[in-house]
C-alpha cells in the first residue's frame, strides 16, 4: 500500500464522534416580524451548492421555519447521529444516504411519520412500513469522470467498464471516494459486491487499488479533480460530471457497462425531537412537488412521480442501467464491509 493515499481515520464510521469542522449555514428568516419562529436543527450531507437552492425553496414555502443547518460528509454525519443517540441534537436529517438512515432505523432512532401527499412519490422512494420512517428525495448513480485532454496526452483508451480500470496503464491515474466517509464510495463497494460476488469483488478492489492515487472524502471531489487535471479518472457520480462539462471542463462522463451502483438521498425525523410538529412540517415540504423540482436541478432521478428531470447528456435509459440494490443488506453489512475495506486499503 502506498503511503501517498490520503485518509483520515477520524472521519471513518465508528471513530467520527464529533463534527470538528461542520459547516453551519445561516437559518431562514421570516418576512414577518410578527410571525412566530419555529427553530429546527437539520443535519445534512447534501452538497453545499445544492443546499443553497434547497434553502431558498424552503424559505419561500415556510418563512416561519428557522433552520440551523449542520453539513458534513455522509460518514461524519452518520457517526455523529449514532454517537448522539442517547441525547439527540438534531431534529431532522435531510439528504443523507438511505443506507445510513437504515442503520439508524435498525437502532430505532427514527420517528415514524406519514407525510402529506407521500403517495405522490414512487413507492421505491419511501419506507413501506405502515407508518413510514423515511422518505426519499433523489437518487444518484455511479459514473466515471474522465479528463479527455490528459487521457489523449498519454495516448490511453477511454475506459468503458469497471474491469477496464484495473488495466496497468491506468496506474496512479484514478481517484476514488473513501467508502468510510462518502456515501458514493460506499455505494461503489456494495455495488461491486452485488455485481461480482463477494470474493471476486474484493479481488477486484485489490486490483483497482494498484491504480488508485488517492482515496478522498467526497463523492463529487474525484470528478472535480479530473476536471482540473489533478486526476485523469475520477470514480464519482453523474451530476457533477454533467455540470462541470457544461462549464467547459474537458470531461467525458462514462457509465460502466456492467451496471451502476446507486444510492438515494433521504430524509427522516430524529426520534426524541422536542420540535415534532415543526419537523413534520419540514418533512412534508421535502416530499412536495416544489421540493422535488429543486432536486431535479441536481439529479436525473427524483422521488416525485410528477417531476421528470431534463439533463442534456444523461442517458435516456439511465434507470435501466441501475443494478438491483438491496439497501437493507447494505445497511446491515456496513460495519463488516467498512472494517474489511479499511484493513486492506487504509494501511
Amino acid at each position: 500500500m502506498r503511503l501517498n493515499k490520503f485518509h483520515d481515520k477520524k472521519s471513518g464510521w465508528v471513530a467520527a464522534v464529533t463534527l470538528v469542522s461542520a459547516l453551519v449555514l445561516g437559518g431562514c428568516t421570516t418576512n414577518s416580524v410578527n410571525q412566530e419562529q419555529e427553530e429546527l436543527t437539520v443535519y445534512t450531507a447534501v452538497e453545499t451548492d445544492q443546499l443553497k437552492r434547497y434553502q431558498w425553496a424552503l424559505k419561500k414555502a415556510h418563512p416561519e421555519l428557522k433552520i440551523k443547518w449542520v453539513r458534513d460528509s455522509t460518514g461524519v454525519i452518520t457517526a455523529k447521529l449514532l454517537a448522539e443517540k442517547h441525547n439527540p441534537q438534531a431534529d431532522v436529517v435531510m439528504g443523507l444516504a438511505l443506507t445510513s438512515l437504515l442503520v439508524m432505523e435498525q437502532d430505532d432512532l427514527l420517528q415514524p411519520y406519514r407525510p402529506k401527499n407521500v403517495d405522490a412519490l414512487k413507492p421505491s422512494f419511501y419506507s413501506q412500513k405502515t407508518t413510514p420512517t423515511w422518505t426519499g428525495m433523489a437518487a444518484w448513480e455511479a459514473a466515471l469522470c474522465v479528463n479527455t485532454v490528459e487521457l489523449k496526452k498519454r495516448n490511453l483508451p477511454m475506459p468503458q467498464s469497471w474491469q477496464d480500470l484495473t488495466q496497468a496503464y491506468y496506474k496512479d491515474l484514478i481517484v476514488m471516494p473513501n467508502p468510510a466517509s462518502s456515501g458514493t464510495g460506499y455505494l461503489d463497494v456494495t455495488a461491486w459486491i452485488q455485481l461480482f460476488g463477494e470474493d471476486q469483488a474484493w479481488q477486484y478492489m485489490q486490483d483497482l487499488d494498484r491504480n488508485i492515487s488517492q482515496y478522498v472524502h467526497s463523492g463529487s471531489k474525484p470528478c472535480k479533480m479530473a476536471a482540473q487535471g489533478e486526476a485523469v479518472i475520477g470514480i464519482s457520480f453523474g451530476y457533477p460530471g454533467l455540470k462541470l462539462k457544461a462549464q467547459g471542463a474537458p470531461l467525458a462522463l462514462i457509465h460502466p457497462k456492467e451496471g451502476l451502483g446507486w444510492e438515494m438521498e433521504a430524509s427522516a425525523i430524529v426520534k426524541g425531537t422536542s420540535n415534532l410538529s415543526s419537523a413534520q412540517k419540514f418533512i412534508d415540504w421535502t416530499v412536495s412537488e416544489a421540493a422535488n423540482q429543486a432536486y431535479a436541478q441536481n439529479f436525473a432521478l427524483v422521488a416525485h412521480q410528477g417531476v421528470t428531470p431534463q439533463h442534456t447528456g444523461m442517458p435516456a435509459n439511465l434507470e435501466q442501467k441501475l443494478i438491483p440494490h438491496d439497501f437493507d443488506w447494505a445497511a446491515q453489512q456496513r460495519d463488516r464491509i467498512l472494517k474489511r475495506w479499511s484493513a486492506q486499503f487504509e494501511q
